[in-house]
């Protein structure tokens, strides 16, 4: 379980590339290559599925919560209703089964 784990959080960062090379490819005029990529993306990302990660839904303006959530800067609320809640996610956060891999 430990040494799956170890894999697990060694590929979060290649999940990390794909989003962002995904991001761009969305910019460019070649659709097909965008298909691909998001092909290979979405087998990568059931495989890890498959061994028992999943994603941690985050958004702007959820409540923040220390428990799941890693706080990386304060910063002046941009509005009042998002004082004490969640600005921007930098990072997907996952778990493993119930155990917080990356917050």
């Amino acid at each position: 379980k430990t040494a799956s784990q170890d894999v697990i959080v060694s590929m979060l960062p290649v999940l990390d590339d794909f989003d962002r090379a995904l991001e761009e490819l969305k910019k460019a005029k070649d659709k097909e290559l965008l298909k691909g990529v998001e092909l290979i993306s979405n087998k990568f990302r059931s495989t890890l599925r498959s061994k028992g990660l999943e994603e941690i839904e985050v958004k702007e303006g959820d409540i923040f919560d220390a428990e799941i959530h890693e706080a990386i800067t304060q910063i002046p609320a941009p509005k009042d209703k998002l004082k004490g809640k969640i600005v921007d996610v930098v990072e997907t956060g996952y778990k493993l089964g119930d155990r917080i891999i990356r917050y």
